[in-house]
């Protein structure tokens, strides 16, 4: 709490504000505190630039990145560059780098997901398991990808995620495909544990790479981009496997058993070009499928550096190959200013996952075909998909976040309500209707990454807090994993009553985190608004404050 005393400033972004009453030192803040303290988009810098006047002089060192940083070279406080310029490296960046992201997600996606596929296809009966020993098996993997989240991270800090990642992708592909060969249960434990170890930690490795080429404002839309990927894997996958599942005979195979082989066979090409085609950073783009001339000229570097720093300058304390340190991880994990988001991530899938997790099992118990099934899905799919590119805009539109979270747990709560109180009898549709409505949920999984790299407010916390979160994320899988149980089936009536109670709880979180937050800001603002200009210049020349730590920082909400 020393910090709050008058040791400590940054933002959500760890970025500076300059508002021009208090000669270039000051905290801006939005009409909610949800944004950090940050330069007032010298991105598109005036003919000045950012240090182009005599009071600026004293925020060159804050923005200087170390030497070791990747880009130092790139680093140049006086440079400008125009609106048009930058639009047009960003419609760079995403062509190149996000665009790719999404086809690694598609393929995360794909081997994680198309155990739903196979689930239509009489997998359990083929194997002679029950399902519950199915909810075990997921258990083990969300359980496996829950613990190797965070070492995974680390790993990708230290490699580089330009080359963990590759290295992911490559290995859990050849154990999805080995699930063509399971023999029963035992087996079935052993990939699903291996596929989670090895996948964990995927997401976070992404978006940590991703942060190296985009502004904080501009992460959230290309997460959701990233979450449209998911759902859109699972459209195709349906489609997909109303190709594959009809394979089932062929070479004394079951349709499940080719599915697996096939779609781990092209996620394990898509791994091998990955390793050849993702650049380090935005300054080491040559070589590889990128050719020998790189993408983006030294013009283009020079921006795409300056404008990452500008907007948040811990991005330059660390290289992309430099290892977080056990005292690193530590003081990342105390951070008690982010467990509400942890305590969020735990359980605001809940609701939603177990019918996400059953839906095929689900319309297969109202009298659906196999192929029929799958094609059933694509409607809760598509839903998702436009609520979610929606929802990210709106976010970024009235600068709220947890507010979306509170209205995403209302959405879900009523179809839940619904398939808690209908009738054994009701009609099927209406019942599909309502199932279509829960997985076509307010998905804010996007908002709620952005926040945690926002409130984290540097490098190093991020890092940690991005694995810590998703591991939050997937023990609420565990959880919601075993809500629907096989002496509650088909209607589900009691794990229906807990989600509804789930959902309430959750309504109440998010609007407490909310709270919490805006009180962390208005005590900074106190603070900070109490202390003369002279204050204000010492404290930012010599404050060992970090992060989120600082009293220039404003949490985002």
């Amino acid at each position: 709490m020393a910090a709050e005393q008058k040791n400590g400033i940054s933002s959500a972004s760890s970025t500076f504000s300059i508002p021009a009453k208090e000669a270039e030192v000051g905290v801006t803040n939005g009409p909610n505190s949800s944004s950090s303290s940050s330069l007032p988009e010298y991105s598109l810098v005036d003919e000045g630039g950012v240090f182009g006047n005599s009071t600026n002089t004293a925020l060159k060192n804050y923005y200087k990145p170390i030497d070791s940083y990747e880009g130092a070279h790139r680093y140049d406080p006086t440079a400008t560059w125009s609106e048009q310029e930058e639009k047009a490296i960003v419609r760079k960046i995403d062509w190149r780098i996000a665009s790719w992201c999404c086809l690694m997600f598609f393929a995360l996606q794909l081997d994680r997901g198309n155990i739903s596929q196979a689930l239509s296809d009489n997998m359990l009966d083929d194997l002679g398991l029950t399902t519950d020993q199915y909810n075990w098996g997921q258990t083990v993997f969300y359980i496996s990808f829950l613990l190797a989240e965070l070492p995974s991270q680390l790993v990708s800090k230290k490699l580089g995620p330009d080359r963990w990642i590759p290295i992911q992708m490559c290995a859990w592909s050849i154990v999805a495909s080995c699930q063509s060969k399971l023999n029963g249960y035992s087996s079935f434990m052993i990939c699903r544990t291996l596929i989670g170890l090895i996948e964990g930690g995927f997401i976070a490795d992404v978006i940590l790479y991703l942060s190296y080429f985009y502004k904080t404002k501009e992460l959230p839309s290309r997460l959701s981009w990233f979450w449209t990927a998911y759902m859109g894997t699972q459209i195709i996958a349906a489609f997909l496997a109303f190709g594959i599942l009809r394979l089932r005979g062929v070479h004394g195979m079951e349709g499940w058993r080719w599915l697996f082989a096939l779609e781990g066979s092209f996620t394990a090409l898509i791994g091998i070009l990955s390793w050849f085609y993702m650049p380090p950073s935005p300054t080491q783009t040559k070589g590889g499928l990128r050719g020998p001339d790189g993408w983006f000229s030294e013009r283009e570097e020079i921006i795409m550096v300056n404008r990452v720093l500008r907007d948040d300058p811990s991005k330059g304390d660390m290289h992309n190959r430099q290892a977080v340190t056990p005292a690193l991880l530590w003081s990342s994990l105390k951070d008690y200013d982010m467990w509400p988001i942890y305590i969020i991530g735990l359980t605001w899938t809940i609701p939603s996952g177990p019918m996400s997790s059953y839906l095929t099992l689900v319309l297969r118990s109202m009298g659906f075909s196999t192929l029929t099934t799958n094609l059933l899905t694509v409607p809760a799919q598509a839903l998702f998909i436009i609520i979610l590119l929606s929802i990210t805009w709106l976010s970024e539109r009235i600068n709220q976040r947890l507010l979306l979270g509170v209205a995403g747990q209302i959405w879900v709560l009523i179809p839940i309500v619904v398939l808690a109180v209908l009738p054994a009898d009701a009609p099927k549709w209406g019942r599909y209707a309502a199932c279509i409505f829960v997985v076509g949920q307010v998905y804010v999984h996007a908002i709620l990454v952005s926040l945690t790299s926002r409130n984290a407010g540097s490098v190093r916390t991020r890092t940690v807090g991005s694995a810590v979160y998703n591991m939050t994320v997937q023990t609420g899988s565990i959880i919601s994993s075993n809500i629907y149980r096989s002496d509650d089936a088909p209607l589900y009536r009691r794990g229906n009553r807990v989600l509804i109670g789930v959902a309430c709880m959750n309504i109440a979180l998010f609007i407490l985190a909310k709270l919490y937050y805006m009180w962390k800001n208005k005590r900074r603002d106190r603070i900070w608004n109490a202390m003369s200009l002279e204050e204000k210049e010492i404290y930012l020349k010599t404050t060992e404050d970090k992060g989120n730590k600082r009293l220039d920082f404003r949490f985002a909400h």
